[in-house]
């Protein structure tokens, strides 16, 4: 019966005479694809096969790890390390895992909890600093500022007042502007309107329509001509009737 002990030495002394077989043979950078020739691919798992066996004995016995490997070659071969009992590790494994989906939950529970308690902490001093800013603005709690606060303050309530007033001339523009247009389509919905029903056409509405009244406000416009002509005063004296008159 094989001990333990001479087992892990068969395994030692074949990865030492592979790796010195195998040692001075010069390495190219290999594409990760399957390799078609069963030749080369038979050596070169081979060759990485006592690789992981090698890497498995140091790790176990450089850092006293339980450690375990278990390969399966192409054909079915089994190739296994254990520096511990294989069962016992596998079953350590088994009961790992039907914890691991636990585990992990409560992991990611408890670090996005840690994240919202940081968020909600960092999310209080903006909030903190935006109120102390507020009241500033407002002028309250501004009686321990210093000169240059005072100053900031100031220029930032200038910037806000410009821009305030900025938006706001661009506000009226933009209704005026709106206004115009909305005039400009009524009057040409008017004039449209007018064609269309005969209301007021365009050169009537353009010439000037002579008042019926006009003929009698000439006539009377003539006789006050006339009666101002007729009533001019003479400035000679006349004695006697009328028929007869002498000049003084």
């Amino acid at each position: 019966m094989v001990t333990k002990s001479a087992y892990s030495f068969s395994i030692f002394r074949q990865i030492h005479w592979d790796s010195f077989a195998f040692g001075k043979m010069v390495r190219g950078k290999i594409e990760m694809k399957r390799i078609e020739n069963e030749t080369s691919r038979q050596v070169t798992f081979s060759k990485r096969r006592n690789g992981i066996m090698k890497k498995a004995y140091e790790l176990s016995v450089l850092c006293d790890a339980e450690v375990a490997v278990i390969i399966f070659s192409q054909k079915g071969r089994l190739y296994e390390f254990s520096n511990s009992s294989m069962q016992n590790t596998i079953d350590k494994y088994r009961e790992y895992a039907k914890q691991m989906p636990m585990n992990n939950n409560t992991f990611e529970v408890e670090q996005y909890m840690e994240q919202l308690k940081e968020e909600t902490v960092n999310m209080a001093k903006k909030i903190e600093i935006l109120e102390i800013s507020k009241r500033k603005l407002m002028g309250q709690g501004i009686g321990l500022c210093s000169m240059n606060e005072l100053q900031e303050i100031d220029n930032q309530l200038e910037r806000s007042l410009k821009k305030i007033r900025t938006r706001k001339s661009q506000l009226f523009k933009d209704e005026i502007q709106r206004l115009k247009e909305k005039e400009k389509l009524l009057l040409e919905e008017n004039a449209k309107l007018s064609e269309k029903y005969g209301l007021r056409p365009k050169q009537a509405a353009l010439e000037p329509q002579a008042s019926p009244t006009q003929p009698a406000q000439q006539k009377e416009t003539a006789n006050c001509s006339h009666n101002i002509q007729n009533s001019e005063a003479d400035t000679d004296l006349f004695i006697g009737l009328p028929d007869i008159c002498w000049s003084s």
